[in-house]
Order: C-alpha cells, then sequence, then structure tokens
C-alpha cells in the first residue's frame, strides 16, 4: 500500500480511498487490477485505474462518478464494465470479476461471476494480471495467480493461457504496443501462439479495436517501428486494404515523430488525430472515408479529423507573418491552438521561420507565460472573474514575454597571483 500511495497523485489517492469507502458501505469486496497495478509494481508512472469488484460494477461505478463529479464516458452491460471521467482527466474503469467462454475467435463470450483469480487468469498477459486488495482486514494483500511479477523483473510478454490469442484476437494490438512501448520481449511460447494463430488464419480481430493502442502508440517514439510489425503481420489491411508498398507512409510516419518529439521531448497525448493523418496520407479520400469507418472513430473525432489539414494551414499562415516581431505576437497566435494543429504544421511547414517560432513558444514563450499567476493580478488590485481581471493578466503576460533579459555582468576577474621567486630552497643565511 506504501508502494501505491506513493505512486499516486492526490487525485487517483482520491479515488482509491471513495471506491474503497463505497465497496465498503456495500459489502462488495474490491481490488485495484490492470494497467496501474503494471506500471504501480515497474514503477512507472499510473495514468489511469482500474477497479474489479464482486458484484454491482455498473452501480459501483455510477455511485463512484457521482460522489467525485466525474461522468460515465462508456459502458458494457454484458461484461458489467462502466469507464468514467474524473475532472482534471482521470480515467477510471470499474468492472465484475468474471469468466469468458468464446465459442469462436473473437465472437460474443458467455459471461460468468468469477473469482478474482479465475477473473486474472482469463486475462491478456500475465503482467495485467496482477490484483491488489483494497477492503479492509486483508488491505494490501497482493493476488498473483500467473506470476506476472517475475515477467515484469525479465521483462516479457507472456499470455495468462494458451486460449489468448483464439477468445480475442485484438489482443496480438496491445502484443506489439507493448513490446516497443516498454522494450519488453515476447515470450517464445507466446511467440508460437502467435505464429500459429497467423498460420490457422484466425486472426481477424475487429478493426475497431486497434484505435486504443494506435492512439497510445501516437505519442511514443517508438511508433513507427510497431506500426511496421503491425504490418509484417498483415492486421493494417483490416483497417484498409489499400495499406501496401508505398501507401503506408513510413517515412511520413518519421518524420512526424520527430518533429513531435522535438516540439514535446516528453511526448503528447493530444496529438492523435494529427498522426492518424500522416498514417493516412497517402491514402485516396475513399480509401482514407473507409479507414475511418473501420476503426470507428467517434464522430466529433472525425469532423475534426476532417477540418483538420485546412484549419493547420491557417495556422501557418499566421505564424509566418512579417508583421510578427515580439515573442507575445507568437504567443497570440498559439495560445489557442489545438495540439493536433501545431503538430501537423510542423510536419507539413517547409518555412523555417514557423518551425523555429513553434519551437520557441513551447520551449521559451509558453513557460514564461505561466509564470504570471492570478494572485499577481489580485495583488495588481483586479477582481477576478471581471473582464478587467483578464485584460489585466493578458497585459502582464505580454510585458513579460517582450521584457529583455537582463545582461549578466561578467564576474571581476580575480588578481594575479604573486610573482614566485626562481630560487630554490631557502635563503642563504646572512653572514
Amino acid at each position: 500500500m506504501f508502494a501505491l500511495e506513493s505512486h499516486l497523485d492526490a487525485a487517483q489517492n482520491r479515488t482509491v480511498a471513495e471506491i474503497q469507502r463505497i465497496a465498503t458501505d456495500a459489502s462488495i469486496t474490491v481490488w485495484l487490477t490492470g494497467g496501474a497495478m503494471r506500471d504501480m509494481l515497474r514503477g512507472a508512472p499510473i495514468r489511469d485505474l482500474d477497479f474489479t469488484v464482486e458484484r454491482d460494477a455498473l452501480k459501483i461505478g455510477k455511485t463512484l462518478a457521482n460522489t467525485l463529479k466525474g461522468q460515465v464516458t462508456e459502458d458494457d452491460a454484458l461484461k458489467r464494465w462502466v469507464e468514467l471521467e474524473i475532472p482534471g482527466g482521470l480515467r477510471v474503469s470499474v468492472s465484475n470479476a468474471r469468466t469468458e467462454k468464446y465459442a469462436k475467435p473473437g465472437g460474443k463470450p458467455q459471461i460468468a461471476p468469477a473469482t478474482i483469480h479465475e477473473d486474472l487468469s482469463r486475462r491478456d498477459f500475465t503482467i495485467n494480471a496482477i490484483a491488489l486488495f483494497l477492503n479492509r482486514g486483508a488491505k494490501g494483500l497482493l493476488v498473483d495467480p500467473t506470476n506476472g511479477q517475475a515477467d515484469l523483473i525479465t521483462r516479457e510478454l507472456r499470455t495468462t493461457n494458451s486460449m489468448a490469442f483464439f477468445d480475442d484476437p485484438s489482443r496480438v494490438f496491445r502484443l506489439i504496443r507493448f513490446k516497443h512501448v516498454m522494450g519488453f520481449e515476447i515470450a517464445s511460447r507466446t511467440q508460437s501462439q502467435l505464429d500459429n494463430a497467423v498460420l490457422g488464419d484466425y486472426l481477424h480481430p475487429d478493426p475497431a479495436a486497434l484505435r486504443a493502442d494506435l492512439k497510445a502508440l501516437a505519442s511514443h517514439e517508438a511508433a513507427v517501428a510497431a506500426i511496421e510489425d503491425l504490418d509484417r503481420l498483415g492486421l493494417l489491411k483490416l483497417v484498409s486494404p489499400a495499406f501496401k508498398g508505398d501507401k503506408l507512409n513510413l517515412s511520413g510516419l518519421t518524420r512526424f515523430e520527430k518533429q513531435a518529439h522535438s516540439i514535446f521531448p516528453a511526448g503528447t497525448e493530444d496529438g492523435w488525430l494529427a498522426f492518424l493523418t500522416v498514417l493516412l496520407e497517402k491514402l485516396t479520400p475513399k480509401d482514407r472515408a473507409g479507414a475511418l469507418k473501420a476503426l470507428a472513430l467517434p464522430a466529433a473525432d472525425v469532423k475534426a479529423f476532417q477540418k483538420l489539414e485546412a484549419t493547420a494551414k491557417k495556422r501557418e499562415s499566421a505564424l509566418k507573418s512579417a508583421k510578427i516581431h515580439k515573442p507575445s505576437q507568437v504567443w497570440e497566435v498559439l495560445k489557442d491552438a489545438d495540439t493536433n494543429e501545431v503538430l501537423l504544421v510542423a510536419y507539413d511547414s517547409e518555412v523555417r521561420v514557423v518551425q523555429d517560432r513553434i519551437r520557441a513558444y513551447y520551449h521559451k514563450y509558453l513557460p514564461a507565460a505561466q509564470e504570471i499567476t492570478e494572485e499577481q493580478v489580485v495583488a495588481a488590485g483586479h477582481k477576478p472573474g471581471t473582464p478587467k481581471f483578464e485584460k489585466a493578466f493578458q497585459a502582464m503576460v505580454v510585458t513579460r514575454l517582450n521584457a529583455r533579459p537582463k545582461k549578466v555582468e561578467p564576474e571581476p576577474e580575480p588578481p594575479p597571483p604573486p610573482p614566485m621567486s626562481m630560487g630554490r630552497g631557502r635563503p642563504a643565511a646572512r653572514v
């Protein structure tokens, strides 16, 4: 529990405490499972929280959302699973412990309630099949029926059972992503299972399941290598049969990746649509539309995707204006820009000044603008929430950005050392 709590931020710790309270009040057992346990045990940042309960996952999840003023973003009545978004961008899932039996690859499973051991053993990979007991009495007890901790130490990807790819062929998408993003090796038996799935011709997952893994890859520097692996397995053709030869824009993705990490060295999760634009760049409009449909892109994302190239061109035009002479003018152009727009401008533009201004904004101007706080504006006599407050805030940012850097006075040179005697030893005694 100490290791967990030290890895969680304030919002995550509050979420864990709230679900503990809700589950205890309902006399329901709750575990922390999935990616949160995997990342905690390997010392990586915890991004999402996955909870597993004995029963009433939908009810527990909705109660948690109401308590934390979040919202339900997705639910699955068959699998008794709900996903939430908590203020601050935290994603949380709550699911019932269950078994799943499949009559055919990727088919609709038969669901039955299960123990936590059975639930963990039907999951995809051993490193995702670890649980932490959160209720009083045995709080902090680790459950690891497939020895996932050992695979975290040896950095191996191993399926929990021999039917993993037969039951859900889309698991191969996650396998490839983990291999490249986490730098893990595929265990020999798991590689054999994958090879047999390809030879047996039952590796035909729903391409819509690829969307989440592509989105997670978009911000990572290993994205191109993962795309090559997916192509080698023939999985990109599920998205579009046109993905072959030079239609797979690997050179463009390599350039996009380089530009993205020069602007955002730590990566960003907000450039997914720009990444997808580059991935589909060489397809015809008809094939591109088919790929978006296959990926089951949400309507809002489709609309944003269709407008992205046009809005990026407008942003580029504003950035290369000869009227820009001050840092505050660059900040004014980019302060409300969508990350997707910025990444696409950086990818498409061959104008040096545009590239330089984008980097200067993210590396210098934005950090400088963030030094101005609301407390400083209040101290200047302005009331928050009023038009004058916002105007004063903007004026302080402009002043800060356009201020000339102070000259650093060189330190005075130290005085020269006294001249050294050229004689050796002590001077002779006077007689």
